[in-house]
């Protein structure tokens, strides 16, 4: 199954291509970037509006390029679903898009929280001071979030720090790793297995079931990393355990 949606600077159409007997998949130009990805994320959001209105439509899942949407066959069939597909995608192209969510992630780089900053340095001939001083640089984009609950999968690392993942992956990582893995950085949200590199930790929990929403990021955010010391790190870690607290972005940015 194929569509076609209108288009902007040149973008391909969308493809809608079945991915089993209960799931379309949307997938647009296979490539990423931050037009790309905004297109999907708006898809995204036009369909979150059908969730509780159509009748078997079960989830929307965006990832980098594609979107996938589950649905019950038995209560909604595949012609139906690329039909409301179709409808949100022209009514996405001509949606004005939001404006990003910006959040100042803090990060105690190194030591105990960043084991592999100091061979990240030097397999790149850097100081870990210059690797630090390039990781908080730029404003990341996350694409996409996913892989553990609230993992999220950033764009926009400096070409300077693009590493091969680790040959031997960790069976564990801490909660709030800040890690390196090829072309891109990540915000780890609970302990798990990783073989990317790990060069710092931040307090704040991405993932926290205590919350109506546990997420504290989204796709579409925008993130910025902040070095702490090790005193901050507690501090901050302390005020986790509250659950009154909750990090927010900041101030003026969002919808």
């Amino acid at each position: 199954m194929t569509t076609a949606a209108p288009t902007s600077c040149g973008n391909a159409p969308p493809r809608i291509v079945a991915a089993g007997d209960h799931t379309l998949l949307v997938e647009f130009p296979d490539r990423i970037d931050a037009e790309t990805n905004a297109r999907v994320l708006a898809l995204s959001k036009a369909l979150r509006g059908s969730l509780r209105k159509v009748r078997g439509l079960l989830s929307v899942v965006p990832a980098y390029r594609s979107l996938a949407v589950s649905f019950d066959p038995l209560l909604i069939g595949h012609d139906a679903i690329g039909e409301l597909i179709g409808r949100s995608l022209q009514a996405s192209a001509v949606a004005p898009a939001p404006a990003p969510r910006r959040w100042e992630v803090p990060v105690c780089y190194g030591g105990a929280h960043g084991m592999d900053l100091q061979a990240l340095a030097d397999q790149h001939r850097l100081d870990p001071a210059r690797v630090i001083a390039r990781h908080t640089a730029p404003v990341y984009r996350i694409y996409m979030v996913g892989f553990l609950p609230g993992f999220a999968y950033l764009g926009g690392l400096d070409p300077a720090l693009h590493t091969p993942r680790r040959a031997m992956p960790r069976a564990h990582t801490p909660a709030g790793s800040i890690n390196i893995g090829g072309q891109q950085t990540a915000i780890a949200s609970v302990s798990g297995p990783s073989g990317w590199h790990l060069i710092g930790r931040t307090p704040w929990r991405s993932f926290d079931l205590r919350h109506e929403n546990p997420f504290l990021f989204e796709a579409g955010d925008e993130i910025v990393f902040t070095p702490i010391d090790e005193d901050e790190f507690k501090r901050l870690s302390a005020l986790q355990d509250d659950p009154a607290w909750r990090p927010q972005p900041l101030p003026g940015d969002g919808p």
